[in-house]
């Protein structure tokens, strides 16, 4: 049995062995520019936005400033995770997609089923991104007013952390679903039939984006790692809509 864990490993060591490490460059490039970027914004604003927090706090919470200060801490490195996310694998996809494809001959031997040209298939990853953020944002944003109602907030870390990891299975096990024309629907079905499958890859990737700068270098082996689930768990499901 392929776990999460192992996954990720065989999918590391994959992308930067020889004849698939030329792939990763382009993906880490977008990542670093990404990561300078938002960094900048963030220590920028950090001030202000923890005096904005602190003053929703009501008068009879007072006594849980001490519990507050962290939780908001954690709710924006939370949130600047999910922003951060969104932003590259928008600008990303098509490099992941293409190294997606790439890994798949490398370790099952086979191509995947999409035939498309690898100008199409760049275009039409930009658009399979724009379907993921309309399913994504809605529940981004109800969590993000969570994290700013006095009482409720305190369990909004919890719940990004929860959301994160499927977010996270969801971006990176789509791109294999993607190359083998799984749809986005039938991709949430395979992902909800394998839960545990789903949610500790999707948890050991959200880890490793929280890793500064190593993230950049590990997180195209989480796309080789998702090519190795997908093979493993997902690839048998058949789509209950064709059948």
């Amino acid at each position: 049995m392929l776990d999460a864990f192992t996954a990720l490993n065989r999918g590391t060591r994959l992308v930067y062995g020889r004849g698939l490490r030329r792939y990763v460059y382009a993906p880490i490039a977008v990542n670093l520019t990404v990561y300078a970027a938002m960094l900048y914004f963030v220590v920028t604003r950090f001030g202000g936005w923890l005096e904005a927090w602190m003053a929703m706090v009501p008068a009879w919470l007072g006594w849980l400033e001490w519990l507050l200060w962290p939780l908001f801490v954690l709710s924006l490195v939370l949130i600047v995770f999910f922003t951060f996310t969104l932003v590259t694998h928008l600008i990303a996809a098509p490099f992941y997609g293409f190294l997606a494809a790439k890994v798949e001959v490398r370790a099952t031997g086979r191509p995947p089923l999409d035939d498309r040209g690898l100008a199409r298939t760049a275009v039409d990853a930009l658009g399979r991104e724009l379907v993921k953020l309309g399913y994504i944002l809605p529940r981004a944003l109800a969590l993000f007013v969570i994290s700013w109602i006095p009482a409720l907030n305190v369990f909004a870390p919890l719940l990004w952390a929860l959301f994160s990891a499927w977010m996270m299975a969801i971006t990176y096990l789509d791109y294999p679903m993607d190359n083998n024309k799984v749809t986005f629907a039938d991709m949430r079905r395979r992902l909800s039939a394998h839960s545990w499958q789903t949610l500790t890859f999707g948890g050991w990737v959200t880890l490793i984006t929280w890793i500064p700068l190593a993230n950049l270098f590990l997180l195209p082996g989480a796309v080789a790692g998702a090519v190795l689930m997908w093979d493993r768990h997902y690839r048998g499901e058949r789509d209950v809509a064709a059948t």
